[in-house]
């Protein structure tokens, strides 16, 4: 199981927000923007943060930046539709998936196919309740159908899984350094639980 401090727990909280401050304002990355880290966060929160206030303080977060970037920032507000009830099971489901893998850390090889699988799942969970609740739920499309979901689902999908991919491999190898470094020598067992 992965413990931390509460000193690290801050200390990643921290960094996490201004993940998301730095990213959440584009879906996807382009020649002068970072890809969206949000799905990753969220995932990463469930992970590394023992408080349960934490999925509502993020959620919280991502909710005032949206809020600004389409009141101050000019963003449009095509996907500000009765559908954004939807993010709140799309991030939980990341959240729960990470809280589940955390309960299945081990330092090591060992801890992969839980991290595949709780990603994967959670990544799975998240797109279906995101991209399904604007598909069915924004009143954006006019005859919706299982059929163009699918299509959709295949064209936007890969792009969310890609970034999240990116984001939670930068976290896998920063934990890895992190947990090698804090490992004292004379005792190769790390610090990082």
């Amino acid at each position: 199981m992965l413990t931390l401090s509460s000193r690290h727990q801050i200390a990643i909280a921290v960094l996490l927000a201004l993940l998301m401050i730095l990213t959440r304002s584009h879906h996807f990355a382009s020649m002068h923007h970072l890809a969206d880290a949000s799905w990753a966060i969220f995932f990463l929160v469930g992970i590394y943060l023992r408080p349960v206030w934490s999925l509502p303080a993020f959620f919280a977060l991502s909710w005032w930046l949206d809020f600004a970037a389409y009141t101050w920032g000019g963003v449009s507000g095509f996907c500000l539709t009765p559908a954004y009830v939807f993010l709140l099971p799309a991030y939980g489901s990341l959240w729960l998936a990470g809280r589940w893998f955390a309960k299945r850390y081990q330092f090591g090889w060992r801890t992969a196919a839980p991290l595949a699988a709780s990603s994967f799942l959670g990544l799975t969970l998240c797109e279906l309740f995101s991209s399904g609740g604007f598909y069915f739920f924004s009143g954006r499309f006019a005859d919706t159908t299982i059929a163009e979901f699918g299509t959709r689902l295949m064209t936007y999908f890969p792009l969310y899984a890609e970034a999240f991919a990116t984001y939670l491999g930068i976290a896998i190898v920063l934990h890895s350094l992190f947990a090698y470094l804090s490992t004292p020598v004379d005792s190769h067992t790390p610090l990082i639980r």
